[in-house]
């Protein structure tokens, strides 16, 4: 058996064609969703991307594993304590430990564990590269010939999960510029009217309309050709929209060649295929453009399709955390779940071709805001701790994400029986994972005690003064009301 986990960093559900997009952004993605299995409601438990990769390598939930932020005590495994054994308790339960330990060959093709310190990604994993030398962002160009190389010796022998990295969807866009824009003449989605950039022109926060590049237009230097100093006309809305799908388009020629190097070693129909996300990106949803900010729809959606031999081809409709793929690809190759995992694999389901998932997911952020979200039949509500300096997100907020899927209409206060249901599921919910959990710490507390998520630390007295310099005082108000102690 062999498997290839093709991990497309903040790739967005519904930007794919399989999805219904209507751009032609991933016709090799789309190709591989029409021979395998297509899970159109996959969300990622914990993000951005160290807590939900993080969450993928422990099979373990962020409340639980520790794991929700990008710095502080909140961005590393918690420590075990006077019980730890020989191994630790998380690199033999790992993911790719389940292999390792099968007998299989594991190889990982990333600079994820570099760029974020996250040692036990490797854990499990005989050979961990990260052949680019890079801190992250490196091109689909630049990840390829290691990962060529890699089958060309590897490819025909059995039993082995190879994991590559693409990075080329996450901000700041920088496709080559010579690979040009085949989305030139298509127009932006249709749900971003100009109603909708101006509507949003007057928020503040973090990479919203004004600073989508961060607390100022300026701090990251000269943007690149596919990314705009701010969305202050539709066209820079649209070469947002274009920066980011022309670098989905990007990884997904690097699907397309990858796929052609097993088909050239006569392995590919032997070999199975997953193609999925850490998280998403908003591109107007609650005010937040080219980044991923919230535990909303947007940002923890992501796609997943799965090409497994003797898996008839199928649409997956149910309810499921990217735990839940991760638990049914090793129990489709016969090998054990470990007892501890939050993942619940569908295996049986997909064999039978029948329905299944869960009844509602509870979804987390922490490096940018402190939320978590529930998501269950038709709706979405979210829970609020730190607004991550966006003085318009409400504590509690409601969407319908069938009706209203770019999270327009905020449903909390009129409809407060349907909300209630979501407060009760995530108190439920909080309540079960801490009764079973390592430590009685939530580590979403940890966060606020610590001074609040990460990317947010030490900004807001500079963004206050941004604030008023560009007549959005009464937003600096505000968040001086709220974060009195971060100023």
């Amino acid at each position: 058996m062999r498997i290839i986990y093709i991990d497309i960093d903040t790739l967005r559900s519904d930007h794919l064609g399989c999805a219904g997009y209507h751009r032609n952004t991933t016709p090799n993605i789309d190709a591989l969703a029409g021979d395998g299995v297509l899970f159109r409601n996959v969300y990622a438990s914990d993000v951005p991307c160290l807590p939900s990769r993080t969450a993928l390598s422990t099979g373990m939930f962020g409340i639980r594993n520790g794991v929700v932020n990008h710095g502080g005590l909140a961005a590393d495994l918690r420590p075990e304590g006077s019980d730890r054994n020989f191994f630790g308790r998380f690199n033999l339960r790992s993911w790719a430990s389940v292999f390792y330990l099968a007998g299989w060959h594991t190889t990982s093709i990333s600079s994820f564990p570099f760029r974020h310190g996250a040692t036990w990604w490797n854990s499990g994993f005989m050979e961990s590269m990260n052949l680019m030398r890079g801190f992250g962002g490196e091109r689909a160009d630049e990840v390829l010939p290691g990962a060529l190389d890699w089958l060309e010796r590897r490819g025909k022998a059995d039993d082995w999960f190879l994991h590559v990295h693409l990075w080329d969807p996450h901000t700041p866009y920088t496709t080559p510029e010579a690979y040009g824009n085949p989305f030139e003449s298509d127009p932006v989605p249709a749900w971003h009217t100009e109603n909708v950039r101006i509507n949003n022109w007057d928020l503040a926060g973090p990479h919203s309309a004004q600073e989508p590049w961060g607390f100022s237009p300026d701090e990251w230097g000269d943007p690149p050709p596919r990314q705009p100093w701010n969305a202050a006309s539709m066209d820079d809305v649209k070469q947002i929209f274009d920066g980011y799908d022309v670098g989905v388009r990007y990884a997904d020629d690097a699907v397309g060649t990858l796929l052609s190097k097993l088909a050239d070693l006569g392995v590919l129909d032997e070999t199975a295929v997953l193609v999925s996300s850490d998280h998403g990106e908003a591109f107007g949803e609650l005010g937040v453009y080219a980044d991923h900010q919230a535990a909303d729809e947007v940002t923890c959606h992501i796609p997943a399709v799965l090409k497994w031999p003797g898996i008839e081809p199928q649409i997956f409709e149910g309810l499921q955390y990217h735990l839940d793929v991760a638990a049914t690809v090793v129990d489709l190759a016969d090998l054990r779940i470990p007892s501890h995992w939050d993942g619940e694999s569908v295996a049986v389901n997909l064999h039978a071709k029948s329905g299944g998932g869960r009844d509602h997911l509870v979804l987390s952020q922490g490096a940018w805001s402190c939320q978590r979200s529930v998501r269950w039949d038709d709706y979405l509500y979210l829970r609020t701790w730190h607004d991550g300096f966006h003085g318009h997100w409400n504590e509690e907020m409601m969407f319908d994400v069938v009706q209203d899927p770019h999270e327009q209409a905020d449903l909390f206060s009129s409809m407060p029986e349907v909300a209630q249901r979501g407060q009760e599921l995530l108190e439920t919910w909080t309540e079960s994972q801490l009764a079973r959990s390592y430590s009685p710490l939530d580590p979403m507390e940890i966060v606020l005690e610590e001074g609040g998520p990460f990317h947010t630390r030490g900004h807001l007295p500079s963004y206050l003064g941004r604030l008023e310099e560009t007549g959005r005082s009464h937003w600096a108000e505000v968040l001086r009301e709220r974060h009195p102690t971060e100023i």
